[in-house]
C-alpha cells in the first residue's frame, strides 16, 4: 500500500484532503492551524514523535475510511442488526466524534471571524442548533426506537413491531428539521464558499461542515428509504 501522506505533506493539506486527520493531530497536540504551512516532518521533530507511529497512523485511518465509504453492502437484504450495527459503529459513532470537535472550530472561527464575515454569526447558531437536534436524535435511536426493532427481529412479536411503527413519523419529521438546517448553512455560507485568504481553521470548518451534510445524507437515506419502509411492509 502507498503511503499517501509522508514527512513533507503539509499538515494543512493533509486536513484539506482528509479532515478527519484533525483529531489524529489532536491526540499528538500538532499543531494544523497556524502551523499548517509546514511539512508535517517538521512538526513531529519539534514534538519528539515517532515519525512512523504518527504516518502510519494517518495512512492507516484514511485507508480505513476509504473502505469503508467504498462498501457496496445490500442493505434491503441486511437483517435488522445488521442495518443497525451499520447506523450505529458508521453514523452514529462519526457524529458522536465530529460534533463537539466541529463546535470548537465553529466557535473559534466566530470568534476570530466574526466581525469581518457576518455571515459566521448565523453558522454558529445554525450548527449548534443542529447539535443538539442531532444528539437527542441519537439517544432516541439508540435507546427507544433501535431496541425496539431487534426485539421484533428476535422474537417476531406484533407488539413490538407497533412499538417501533409509531417512533418512526417523529423521527422522520426529525430528520426532515435536521435536513432543513443542513440547507440553511449551505445558503448563509453560499455554498461553503471560502473567503479569499481564509486560514486553516475556516477552510476545515467547512470541510467538516460539508462533510457532516454527507454523511447524514447516507444516515437519513439507510432509515428513511430502506428500515422504515421495509418495518412499514412487515405491518401489511
Amino acid at each position: 500500500m502507498e503511503a499517501i501522506f509522508n514527512e513533507t505533506t503539509k499538515t494543512g493539506d493533509i486536513v484539506t484532503r482528509f479532515p478527519k486527520a484533525s483529531q489524529v493531530f489532536k491526540e499528538y497536540r500538532i499543531d494544523f492551524c497556524c502551523g499548517g504551512n509546514r511539512p508535517i516532518g517538521e512538526a513531529i521533530k519539534e514534538k519528539n514523535l515517532n515519525g512512523i507511529e504518527v504516518l502510519s497512523t494517518l495512512n492507516t485511518l484514511y485507508e480505513e475510511t476509504k473502505r469503508l465509504n467504498n462498501q457496496n453492502t445490500n442493505w434491503n437484504e441486511a437483517t435488522y442488526s445488521t442495518l443497525i450495527d451499520h447506523i450505529i459503529n458508521k453514523h452514529h459513532a462519526y457524529l458522536s466524534d465530529v460534533l463537539p470537535e466541529l463546535s470548537r472550530f465553529v466557535t473559534k472561527v466566530y470568534r476570530v471571524h466574526g466581525e469581518g464575515h457576518p455571515e459566521l454569526e448565523a453558522v454558529f447558531n445554525l450548527f449548534h442548533k443542529l447539535k443538539m437536534e442531532l444528539e437527542h436524535h441519537l439517544i432516541q435511536e439508540e435507546e427507544r426506537v433501535f431496541p425496539k426493532i431487534l426485539a421484533y427481529e428476535k422474537n417476531g412479536s406484533k407488539s413490538d413491531l407497533d412499538a417501533a411503527l409509531q417512533t418512526i413519523e417523529v423521527l422522520e419529521s426529525e430528520h426532515e428539521a435536521a435536513g432543513d438546517i443542513l440547507k440553511e448553512l449551505r445558503s448563509v455560507t453560499n455554498d461553503y464558499l471560502l473567503p479569499e485568504g481564509a486560514c486553516t481553521t475556516y477552510t476545515l470548518t467547512y470541510l467538516k461542515l460539508e462533510e457532516v451534510e454527507s454523511d447524514l445524507f447516507q444516515h437519513i437515506h439507510l432509515e428513511n428509504n430502506i428500515l422504515f419502509p421495509r418495518l412499514a411492509n412487515e405491518a401489511l
